[in-house]
């Protein structure tokens, strides 16, 4: 009796234990960062098929403008490129490079903004007004997903670290912490404004 007491306490014990252990929280949250980064991938996709009718529209008016839309379809060539697997988001050298594709594309983008300014004809075609009001649509939400896919990344990055989550990691799971989906590296930098012109 005494023996098949002990037994179930000790088989108990260990389903206390394990219940506590964060096994399936850590990989609710790593599922949660997948999902996060499938919504970011989506918004950039979305802005990558806006850009061909953009570039297509601004060349009717702008066509001696090549150089600038040139640019603006190898940017986004590149950035369609390069594409990251659930696995690569412990990879700072990969997410650099996705972060440095997308952010190519964003300066060729705002560039053809800036040509745009010198068409009124085409700033007023309503074709455009439709794609920039999408374009600019898209811009949010790729911020909004950028921003939910960080607090993603922070909650499994602490829930790998504190304990006793990190000795269930180590010991069952060996989860790689995920890496942020960080801001432009010219996004610091004050822009210039000139009224001279």
């Amino acid at each position: 009796m005494k023996s098949r007491l002990m037994k179930i306490i000790a088989v108990m014990a260990v389903a206390m234990t394990l219940v506590g252990c964060g096994y399936n929280t850590i990989q609710k949250q790593e599922e949660a960062v997948f999902k996060a980064w499938g919504d970011v991938e989506a918004s950039l996709q979305r802005r990558a098929d806006l850009i061909p009718n953009l570039v297509a529209t601004v060349k009717g008016y702008a066509s001696h403008e090549r150089e600038t839309l040139q640019a603006v379809i190898e940017a986004r060539a590149k950035a369609t490129s390069v594409t990251l697997s659930p696995g690569d988001l412990s990879n700072a050298a990969a997410m650099q490079k996705l972060q440095e594709a997308q952010g190519q594309l964003s300066s060729a983008l705002s560039r053809l903004m800036v040509v745009v300014e010198k068409y009124p004809e085409l700033k007023a075609n309503q074709n455009f007004l439709d794609l920039q009001n999408q374009l600019e649509g898209t811009e949010n939400r790729i911020n909004v997903a950028r921003q939910r896919y960080n607090r993603a990344v922070e909650e499994f990055n602490y829930s790998i670290r504190k304990f006793p989550y990190n000795i269930t990691n180590r010991l069952l799971l060996h989860l790689e912490r995920k890496e942020y989906f960080k801001a432009d590296k010219g996004a610091t930098a004050v822009p210039k404004v000139d009224f001279s012109g």
